[in-house]
């Protein structure tokens, strides 16, 4: 059997002592391509494990966020586990909280007291509002960044109220934000001599950061962007469109050679010279009248007529997908976007699998979400205790 290959982030350690969920998920990035990621929990376990749909009393939600991680349980509000965290935090690499400032204080968990044995530590500090400012001792949630970095404001339609995402989306984008900014931190620290550094993490600027030119616009401008639906301020085309056959289409026209195919798919090749429609800025301006022609076009055909259409005629168009389809489709299915994952509860379970795919050392996931305090007698044996230290540890609830 061909021995698998060496993961990129093999020898790195990883303390994941952080709850739902952008300090978690940043901890699964890391763990996806070979991170050592030690997951740290109350023993009453992390709210995670009650979350989301669940399955003969087990949450799908910890399987996915918490793969290739070794659950370990410390009690952080006694002064024996607050000392046992800083010994583990002494072979670390990199550590994750999301803990508010002040707790960070009163647990005795400041970078500048886990560094002085460890002066290679990366500290990662998510939280609601950051390090410094008048909100930073606010608790906060991926929720109310999506309400105050702009998002909701601009989400949705302009006859109605705004709109926060169905799903964790400033909290993911936290994760993706502080997984770079991680490396970068390790890859300076590795550059520069051993010295460590944490970074101010705030849920709000990640989110905050992928809304586009804002400010700038603002500024010059004194633009305040308002909702749009399924369109945007600077292409048109650009929507879903319902098909004959109760399906829809999404198709984007952001390039001049993309809009002129597209004109051409439904048959509209006047609609090229036509001086409403000549070019992007002048399209802008009748956007309600272009999007009426192709919403009709689209009304009269069903949806596998109208892709086929347009793939011949090299326009862009994707089918609005389900889970189902997701799971069905031929080119997801090629590239293995969906990997199956050995699981001690179901035997396997199936998860979106690691992205993005690197040529000559992919990521991998090992495990799906482990059971609770199941690495204890592994990860702090390895920081000396016994047996019997360890057992006694769990009887004075401390683990």
């Amino acid at each position: 059997m061909k021995p698998k290959h060496r993961l990129p982030l093999e020898g790195l350690r990883v303390i994941d002592a952080s709850t739902v969920l952008a300090g978690p998920m940043l901890a699964t990035y890391l763990g996806d391509f070979g991170a050592e990621v030690i997951k740290v929990e109350h023993p009453k376990g992390d709210p995670l494990r009650n979350a989301g749909n669940q399955k003969d009393g087990k949450s799908l939600e910890w399987k996915l966020v918490s793969r290739n991680k070794k659950p370990i349980t410390l009690n952080f509000n006694s002064s024996e586990g607050q000392a046992l965290f800083r010994k583990l935090a002494e072979s670390a690499d990199i550590l994750i909280t999301n803990f508010r400032p002040k707790t960070l204080e009163k647990w005795g968990m400041k970078y500048e007291l886990l560094s002085e044995n460890n002066p290679g530590l990366i500290m990662v500090k998510v939280s609601g509002f950051g390090e410094e400012g008048p909100y930073k001792d606010r608790p906060g949630f991926g929720t109310l960044a999506e309400a105050m970095s702009g998002f909701a404001q601009i989400n949705g339609y302009p006859d109605r109220g705004p709109l926060l995402p169905s799903i964790a989306l400033a909290d993911q984008a936290t994760a993706l934000l502080g997984a770079y900014a991680t490396m970068v931190a390790v890859y300076e620290r590795d550059r520069s001599g051993g010295q460590g550094q944490y970074i101010d993490l705030p849920i709000y600027e990640g989110l905050m950061g992928m809304l586009g030119n804002q400010v700038m616009e603002y500024d010059l401008l004194g633009l305040i962007p308002g909702r749009k639906g399924n369109r945007t301020g600077w292409s048109v085309p650009r929507n879903l469109y319902e098909t004959k056959d109760g399906k829809w289409v999404a198709i984007s026209g952001s390039a001049q050679q993309i809009v002129e195919r597209i004109f051409k798919a439904i048959d509209r090749e006047d609609l090229i010279t036509n001086p409403k429609f000549v070019n992007n800025q002048v399209r802008l301006q009748h956007a309600d009248e272009l999007e009426e022609i192709i919403g009709e076009w689209m009304k009269q055909h069903d949806q596998a007529e109208i892709i086929d259409r347009f793939i011949t005629f090299e326009a862009t168009i994707a089918p609005v997908y389900d889970i189902e389809d997701i799971m069905q489709d031929p080119h997801f299915q090629a590239r293995g976007n969906i990997a199956e994952v050995p699981d001690s509860d179901f035997g396997s379970v199936k998860m979106l699998n690691v992205a993005p795919k690197l040529s000559r050392t992919p990521g991998r996931i090992r495990n799906a979400g482990l059971d609770l305090g199941s690495s204890n007698d592994e990860v702090y044996g390895e920081l000396g205790l016994s047996p019997e230290e360890i057992a006694k540890l769990k009887v004075d609830g401390i683990i």
